[in-house]
């Protein structure tokens, strides 16, 4: 009995190959679908050609042994795991920009004081809301600076209600530079191409 037929190969190689195969096309296809939301044209095409030629080495494993259930189970396994590597990657990845509206009848004048004096771009009006007069604050900023500006909300005003959207894109704007990130109290401001 040769390597290819023993119960090492068969039982614990070839699952662990279908499993890392389909958590390696299904992270690939996560990471595409957002990459064509964020509007990466060239990098989804290249992330959708790995993942379908991994996914192909993967159902090719599977057909050839059908009657082995081991197979299936590392298949779903490994799409299941797949999804959560490849929300992981996209979270830590922070590509993008987001849009924070902030809606609030406190701290007004110290909340926007304290964000732009961080970098950050905001435009503030007065509005109505359901009980009283609030302001509401609009601050588009890269995805990646959104926990700096979240823990600005947190620390002026913890009340305030607040929601994050996805931006597309964004043309011009006020955004701090990388230099921020190293906290070296420099605040260099420049626009978004």
């Amino acid at each position: 009995m040769g390597f290819y037929e023993s119960v090492w190969f068969t039982w614990v190689l070839v699952p662990l190959f279908i499993f890392l195969a389909r958590v390696s096309d299904v992270t690939l296809g996560t990471l595409r679908i957002v990459f064509v939301s964020k509007g990466f044209k060239m990098l989804a095409p290249i992330l959708g050609f790995f993942e379908v030629f991994i996914w192909l080495i993967a159902m090719t494993k599977i057909i050839q042994n059908l009657d082995y259930w081991f197979y299936y189970v590392a298949y779903s396994a490994g799409f299941a795991t797949g999804n959560y590597v490849g929300l992981i990657l996209e979270e830590r990845l922070a590509l993008g920009f987001v849009n924070i509206r902030i809606i609030t009848s406190d701290f007004v004048d110290t909340l926007v004081s304290k964000l732009t004096s961080e970098g950050f771009g905001v435009t503030s009006m007065p509005a109505m809301g359901a009980r009283s007069n609030v302001n509401i604050i609009n601050c588009v900023l890269r995805r990646s600076d959104y926990p700096i500006a979240a823990n600005i909300i947190k620390e002026t005003n913890p009340k305030a209600f607040y929601t994050i959207e996805d931006v597309r894109a964004a043309n011009q704007g006020v955004f701090p530079s990388r230099t921020l990130m190293r906290g070296n109290g420099n605040f260099p401001w420049r626009k978004a191409k």
